[in-house]
C-alpha cells in the first residue's frame, strides 16, 4: 500500500496537489438501489406521491449534487462537470435502482461526484415518499465503473 496522499508530513489532513497532473477525459458510473414498500412504489409509478414526480426530482438533486460534491466531502477537489446523467428505472416490483453518470475534462476523476449523485438521488426518493412509507431502505452504493487519468479504466467485477 502507497503513503496516504492526504496526510501531510505531521498528519494532518490537506488537499493533494493536483495542479501538475495532465487533464484528461474521465467518467465515473456509480449506483445504488432504493428498497420501497408496496405502496411507496405504487405511489411512485402512478404519480401520486404527495410532493410531486419523485424521478424528476430525484434526477434534478443527484445532478445538483454531483454538482457541489467538493462542496461536501473535504478533501475533494472542485472539478469542471461537463456531463451529469441520473437514470432511474424499477429492477422488480419495489427495488428501484438509481445509476448516475458523470463525465468532464480535468486532473483528477468524477469518482466522487458519480457516488454522491447516486446517493443524493436516493436520498431524495426516500424524502418524497417518506409520508407513505418511513422503511424505505438504501442499499449498494457502489462505484461501477471509471476512465481516464493515469491509473486508466477501472470496471467493477461484481
Amino acid at each position: 500500500m502507497s503513503e496516504p496522499t492526504h496526510l501531510d508530513a505531521a498528519g494532518r489532513a490537506r488537499m493533494v496537489d493536483v495542479s501538475r497532473k495532465p487533464e484528461t477525459e474521465r467518467r465515473a458510473r456509480a449506483a445504488c438501489s432504493v428498497r420501497l414498500g408496496s405502496d411507496a412504489a405504487a405511489a411512485m409509478r402512478e404519480g401520486t406521491a404527495g410532493k410531486g414526480d419523485v424521478a424528476a426530482a430525484a434526477r434534478l438533486a443527484g445532478i445538483a449534487a454531483a454538482k457541489r460534491t467538493s462542496d461536501l466531502i473535504p478533501l475533494c477537489h472542485p472539478l469542471r462537470t461537463g456531463a451529469v446523467r441520473v437514470d432511474l428505472a424499477f429492477e422488480d416490483e419495489t427495488t428501484l435502482g438509481v445509476t448516475a453518470e458523470v463525465a468532464g475534462v480535468d486532473r483528477t476523476g468524477f469518482e466522487m461526484e458519480a457516488l454522491v449523485a447516486a446517493s443524493t438521488a436516493a436520498l431524495t426518493v426516500y424524502d418524497m415518499l417518506k409520508a407513505v412509507d418511513k422503511g424505505i431502505t438504501i442499499t449498494g452504493l457502489r462505484l461501477l465503473e471509471k476512465s481516464g487519468g493515469k491509473s486508466g479504466p477501472w470496471t467493477r467485477k461484481d
